[in-house]
This record gives structure tokens, sequence and C-alpha cells, in this order.
């Protein structure tokens, strides 16, 4: 039986459009939908279980995977099959996940899991641009209970020009790469890099993008209505005592108040709010705990959420004592680690990064192996976040996805700032020893000044900052926070990391729980963002003021040659002999590259020693070593023979050629030592190949005055001719 297939098409312009596809594949699955755009087609899965968990959470999984064979390719490693998933297929996970999460209601705990997968791919479509489009209108065509569609578009700017969903191409050459997740009324997801762009600019890139979204939210909707949207499943509804949560409010809120006005640190108000609820549980008997436990507790955290917002909004005051414009206390050290090529400490208020960086070579660049990406990054950074940091002890469990995010956050705002010319592949890695409020943004302060530290030439320093946003849609009051703190993230509308220089943004991050945020707040709260990254961005140029104008002593210097094609295998030498010795007798790393574009080899030579790495450089030189017709060359004997001398070109070490005993001197020599030695230094004159032997040749005796009334000796006959000659006239008789 031929299935009937429902089918939606959006047009991007262009002559691009993308479809979406329901009722062929995956019928058992509670939502199904084939997007394609192109010849990129993503396959994507719904399904939640109809049980409730126990638990107070949403259980919802996302799952991005792209399968090697839509790119006819096979997995690298030994078996041969996709494994765990890498950094590229963890950052869309997170994408999709955190504009899906706050749309469910707040009470549903059923086990959730989206999957999305690659299953063919395109050169010219980046398959993550479309991953929530298709999240989205599979649970259209499901009966979950969720708020409304959504989609995420990405947006590129190439020569002033906006572009939804660039190709790989395009985004070469844009100044901008966003990805704006938002519903047909509000945006409530944005992250992406950026070339020093302006707040104004930002919040148009980000208007132009929700205008591509509204369309494809409206697509998803028709396609339902096609399909036959489902009636949404009912579910157990989590038990609500109005009675309760008004006799907690008011034994909470105003002690809550008071200690939030107070202003205090993090580990002593945390105390104060856990004695709170303490005092406020021990007024209830065991049995009505037993029954109202769980209640309790979720009243008194909904009071302290209402006493500290309303702290804000009311008094302009924070947890910590703080105006809503005030940066916490930072103290910045470099240098501090002995023997690592660049280190700093980035530490603000209760939050601390330690940086480092190391510098190393091509052959040290991160491999990006993806069916929808291939290369590597000569420049990259790893984040870790362990649980110290927050005063927790809790397993350890590989690289959370968490991890993974923050860092590419990081490294997409530094990488715009190294320089295209740096030699070095550069890695930075961040340890975050103390958490109260954004690391990830410590993290590029931090990376920041190491890389300062270790030479690396910065064309300017980056900051970045964590605000917030706490509004009341009644009163139309609203308070932007600069430098949140963890509690402040939690219990606020918008969370959102800036990151740029003194004339730009390099990268943002948004996460907007609010509906319908205007895009006034969101431009008055980029611009608060921006002087609070110029005050920070003060503190690490006090701290360093340049990058130093080299590597420390300690640290490897990188030099790099360009030699034409023809002489790299010179250089290795047969299965690598040359290479591995002059390695293992320079004490460098030597690193060869064939450059496609000047059909050229890039020698790169990195060392500790100077002599090393001159000793290198000499031989390259003497490998690329051609002397000119008609030069003059200083050399030296090598070997004595008896028909001449071998001879070494100084200025090349290594370049032989035969001086022949006819080019030592005028007069006749007989023995080639009545001229000279072993070890002797003389000029030679170079004659280019000799058309008689077809060797190189070069003279000594061309340099000499010719002595008077010398006369040039007629050339000889070669053997053959004055053999035969000889035989023409004494031969005797052949006897017969």
């Amino acid at each position: 039986m031929i299935p009937k297939v429902f089918r939606e098409v959006i047009d991007l312009g262009d002559g691009r459009e993308i479809s979406i596809e329901t009722g062929k594949l995956a019928k058992q699955a509670h939502g199904s939908v084939v997007v394609q755009s192109g010849k990129c087609m993503l396959l994507c899965t719904v399904v939640s279980n109809y049980e409730q968990k126990d638990l107070d959470f949403l259980p919802l999984t996302v799952d991005y995977r792209e399968k090697f064979a839509a790119a006819g390719r096979y997995p690298g490693g030994f078996f041969k099959r996709e494994a765990r998933p890498s950094d590229g297929e963890v950052l869309t996970m997170r994408l999709v996940d955190r504009v899906l999460r706050p749309l469910f209601p707040k009470d549903y705990h059923s086990e959730t899991q989206v999957m999305i997968q690659l299953m063919s791919h395109d050169d010219d479509v980046m398959p993550d641009a479309m991953a929530g489009l298709a999240a989205s209108a599979a649970i259209q065509l499901s009966d979950f209970p969720f708020e409304c569609a959504i989609s995420e578009a990405r947006v590129g700017r190439v020569n002033g020009e906006f572009i939804i969903n660039p190709t790989f191409a395009q985004l070469a050459e844009s100044d901008i790469d966003m990805m704006i997740g938002a519903s047909a009324d509000s945006v409530m997801m944005v992250e992406g890099e950026m070339d020093e762009i302006s707040e104004e600019e930002m919040t148009e890139a980000i208007k132009f993008a929700h205008e591509a979204i509204k369309v494809q939210c409206a697509a998803q909707l028709r396609l339902a209505e096609a399909f036959g949207k489902k009636e949404v499943r009912e579910y157990p509804e989590e038990r609500s005592d109005e009675d309760l949560a008004k006799k907690v409010h008011d034994m909470a809120y105003d002690k809550v108040y008071a200690i939030a006005k107070a202003g205090s640190a993090k580990h002593e108000r945390s105390a104060a709010f856990s004695e709170i609820k303490e005092e406020i549980k021990a007024t209830f008997s065991e049995e009505e705990l037993e029954d109202y436990g769980g209640l309790v507790s979720k009243y008194y955290r909904a009071a302290e959420k209402a006493a500290i917002r309303d702290l804000t909004l009311n008094e302009g005051q924070r947890l910590d004592g703080r105006k809503t414009d005030e940066i916490r206390p930072i103290w910045c050290e470099v240098d501090y680690l002995p023997s690592v090529h660049g280190s700093s400490i980035f530490t603000r208020g209760e939050t601390q990064a330690l940086a480092t960086v190391t510098l190393g070579t091509s052959r040290d660049a991160n491999q990006i192996d993806m069916p929808s990406q291939e290369g590597e990054e000569r420049f990259y950074l790893h984040y870790n976040f362990p649980p110290f940091c927050t005063g927790e002890a809790r397993p350890i469990r590989g690289t959370s996805r968490r991890e993974v995010g923050h860092g590419n956050l990081a490294q997409r705002a530094l990488k715009g700032m190294v320089p295209e010319d740096c030699p070095y592949t550069v890695r930075v890695v961040s340890e975050v020893l103390e958490s109260n409020g954004s690391s990830s943004m410590a993290t590029v302060c931090s990376g920041t000044m190491a890389l300062m530290d270790a030479g690396v030439q910065l064309k300017k320093p980056v900051s970045g900052i964590a605000m917030g946003l706490i509004s009341d849609a009644d009163s139309g009051k609203y308070a932007v926070l600069s430098d949140i703190l963890g509690d402040e993230d939690h219990l606020g509308d918008m969370d959102f990391k800036v990151t740029g220089t003194a004339d730009g943004i390099t990268a943002c991050q948004m996460d907007i729980k609010v509906k319908g945020l205007s895009y006034e707040i969101l431009v008055n709260a980029l611009k608060q963002a921006r002087d609070g990254r110029l005050h920070i961005l003060e503190k690490l140029t006090d701290t360093i003021p340049a990058p130093n104008a080299d590597v420390k002593s300690y640290a490897p210097k990188m030099v790099t040659r360009r030699i034409p094609n023809e002489f790299i295998g010179a250089m290795i030498g047969p299965g690598g002999k040359v290479i591995q010795e002059l390695q293992k007798e320079t004490g460098t790393t030597i690193v060869i590259n064939e450059d496609p574009v000047t059909e050229e080899g890039i020698v790169e030579i990195l060392g500790t020693g100077q002599e090393g790495i001159d000793a290198v450089i000499a031989k390259i030189d003497s490998v690329m070593f051609k002397p000119e017709v008609g030069s003059v060359y200083e050399v030296k004997v090598i070997k004595m023979l008896d028909f001449g001398a071998v001879v070494e070109y100084m200025d090349a070490p290594g370049n032989e050629v035969l001086l022949h005993v006819s080019e030592l001197a005028w007069e006749r020599t007989e023995n080639v030592s009545d001229v000279v030695n072993m070890g002797d230094v003389f000029d030679v004159k170079y004659f280019g190949l000799d058309k008689r032997t077809r060797k190189e040749k070069v003279s000594r005796k061309a340099l000499l005055e010719k002595p008077e009334g010398y006369v040039e000796r007629p050339p000889r006959s070669n053997d053959r001719d004055r053999g035969r000659g000889r035989d023409n006239r004494d031969r005797k008789p052949r006897r017969d």
C-alpha cells in the first residue's frame, strides 16, 4: 500500500526552498518528518512515554546525529561505526534543546525523546540550521502538550545584505554567523559570532531572522492541519493547594526580602535561606510534611523568587548588595604558571578561571571529521567545569554538553582576534576554579590575558559579560542586571552573554524566558552590557596592556619557510631518514605540508633553541641551493681524488661538486695535492653543466691570473680515436 504523503514548502528566496514531509517514514513514532533543502535531508522523530515520572523536571533528550553514509563516507576509526557524538553534533543538540524545553508544561514529566538524523548531505546546505524546524514540525504532528510551533534560522551578512541559512561559501565571507530560535510571537534563543558589529546591527539581524521563522512556523501549522492534528494527550497534573501556597508565601516573603536586602556572600545567603525553609517546615506536623512536603518546598521556592525579584524591581538592589549596573570586584594575574607557554587568572567576585595556552605546529590542529564538515582548527579552546568549583562532590563522566557549549562560545569570542598569519596552532584551556555567575565569560577574559602572556599577537583584547533581566508585564517595570550571579540566572527572565572588543561584539549567547520581549529592552540591555564589557576590558589591559613581544624563553619558537615542491623529497629523505635525523640533531619539530594553491611546501620549524632552528634553516637553504652560472663561490675541500678534489659550498653545506685536476691551476698538475689539500678553503667560479661531460663544472684557475707566455694546449682527442689510429698504424697482419 502506497502511503499518503503530506508536504509543505517554504521559499527561502534565491531559488532555494525547504520542504517538510510526513506520512512516509517512521510512522510508529509519535511524530516524524523529513525536512529537505537541496540534497540535504533530515529525519526527525519524537516519542514521549505516557507514564509520568516522579521528577521535578522534564526528562527531555534531544539527540542530533550525522550519518557518514549521508555524505558517501566511512566513519573513521577501527570499528567503522558511528560512536559518541562529535562536538559539532552536541552543539546542535543544545541549540534545539534550549528552544524546545521551555515550551513544555512545567508539570509534564514524561520521558521525551527528540531524535534528528542527517540522512543525506548537500555541500551547499548547513543541516544544523534546519534541526529546530524539524523538531518542532514533528512535535506539531504529535499529541504532546506543547505551547506553540517554533523554528530556528541561521542569519549571515555578505556585503551588507542579510541572508537566511547561508551556504558554507557564503558564511566564509559573512561578518555575522547567528542562529536564532523563536516562535511566531517571541524570540527565545540567540547564539553566534560576529566581526565586531554594533548592538543595533545585532538587533537588526535578529529581526531579519525572526521574519523568516514566522513563515516556517506557519508552514508547520498548515502541515499539521492537513495531516490531522491529534488531540493533546491528558496527563496527571501536579497537586496544588492555593491555601498552602498563600500560607508559605506569607511566612517566607518578608524574611527572604530582608536577607536579600542585607546583601551577603553566596554561602552565607544560602545558609540563611535554608534556615527560613526549615523554620517553615517545622510549623507542619510529620504527617502534614509526609503529605505536603514537596508542595511546601515548591511554594517556598516561589516565594523566594518573588521576594528577590521584587527587591530588584522596587529598590534597584540585588542579592549581594550591588546596583543593577554594578560589576563585582575584579583581580587578574598573568604568568602564574612557571612552565606553561602562557597563563592567567581572572577572578570576578566568586567566579574564577585559570587559563593556559599551548603553542604547537599544524600537526597539533584540532581535526574536524563530520559528514557535514571536514577540516581543522588551528585555534581552539577547551573549558572544564569540575564539581569543586561550586562546592559539590559528584561523579565525573566525561565532558558534559554544557562544557562543550561554554567552551565553544568562548572560542568563537576569541578566534576572530587571532591574526591570520599566526604561525602556531594555539590551544587554550580554561579551568574553572570557582563559579557563581558566568564562568564562560570569565573564560573569555582569562583566555585573552593568557594569549597575550604567551606572545600571541591578538589584534585586540576581548572581554565578556553575563547579563540578566527581571521584568513585570503588569507594571511595565524592568531591570537589566550586569554581571549576574548564579541565583539571578535562575530567577531572571533573560540570560545573555556578550563578548567583544572596544569596537564591537564578537560573540553572544541568549536565552530569553519572557514572551514578547521588546526590541527596545533588548537594545538597552545590549548597551548596558557594552558599558560592563568596557569596564572589564580596562581591568584586563591594566594587568597586561599588550601582547608580549615574543614567546617565553622556554616556549617553542616557530619559524615558517616555503620551499618549491621539488625539494620536499630531499628534505624528507628516503623513508623520512633525513628529516628524522635533523629533528634529533637540532632538538626541533619539523612539519612539512604542501600548499596546493601555490604548489609550494610549507616547512614549520618549532624549537626552544635558536641554534637548532638556525641549523634547520641552514639545511633548507642547502637543499634549495642552486649555483648561478658565472658566480663565484667559496668552497672547502672535503675529499681528495686522483683526478681532482671534491669541494663543498661553504654557503650550502652538503652541496658538493668535483673540481677537476685540470681546473686547479693554469700549470699542468700531476698531483692534486701539489695545489690543494684537505680542508683548504678558496673561491671557484661556476660554469654550469659541461656540454662534453654533462657534469657541473667549477674552476679555481679561472679566478687566477694567467701566467705570462701561457699557451693553451690543444684539446686531447678521446681515447677511442687515439686507439683506433694506433691500431691502423701498428696493427700486425691477422693470422688466418
